[in-house]
């Protein structure tokens, strides 16, 4: 791979980018996930991600461009991960590199992923850095695995 995969910290700038991410159609099919207006986004992002210090979230840059972000969070006591990366870094190794790096930085374990069932390549994803699934959810009328990683960090 040619790409150089670094994180660092998210700059405000960075969320048009998040935005124009999260409202592409093809992440929107893959990911299950509903896209926010952009008044509710940015509020999200301003308070629940960048205004809480629980929360560790990392831009994802690619040979120096923003191509996502990588985020881990507090929900009812467990410690889950996501993360977001635009279409053209799909296919690329670019997930794959970026999660080694994030996992490097989060020590919490457990840690939790919920992607779409169908989203095949995030679950790969996960399982490949030693995620295992534990069951699966609903939230309205998909379904979800619920993966997690218990060891310790290498």
């Amino acid at each position: 791979m040619g790409d150089q995969v670094r994180l660092r910290d998210v700059e405000p700038a960075d969320l048009e980018e998040f935005f124009t991410q999260e409202h592409d159609p093809e992440a929107v099919r893959r990911s299950k996930f509903p896209p926010r207006e952009r008044e509710a986004f940015m509020t999200h992002w301003e308070t629940r991600v960048l205004g809480d210090p629980t929360v560790l979230v990392q831009a994802v840059t690619v040979d120096g461009e923003l191509a996502g972000n990588v985020v881990a969070w507090w929900d009812e006591g467990r410690r889950f991960i996501g993360y977001w990366l635009g279409r053209r870094y799909w296919g690329r190794g670019v997930g794959t590199r970026a999660l080694a790096l994030f996992l490097e930085r989060e020590k919490a374990r457990p840690l939790y992923a919920d992607p779409f069932a169908g989203n095949t390549g995030s679950v790969r994803l996960l399982e490949k850095h030693g995620f295992w699934r534990t069951e699966t959810v609903r939230y309205g009328e998909h379904e979800h695995v619920v993966l997690v990683l218990d060891n310790d960090p290498a």
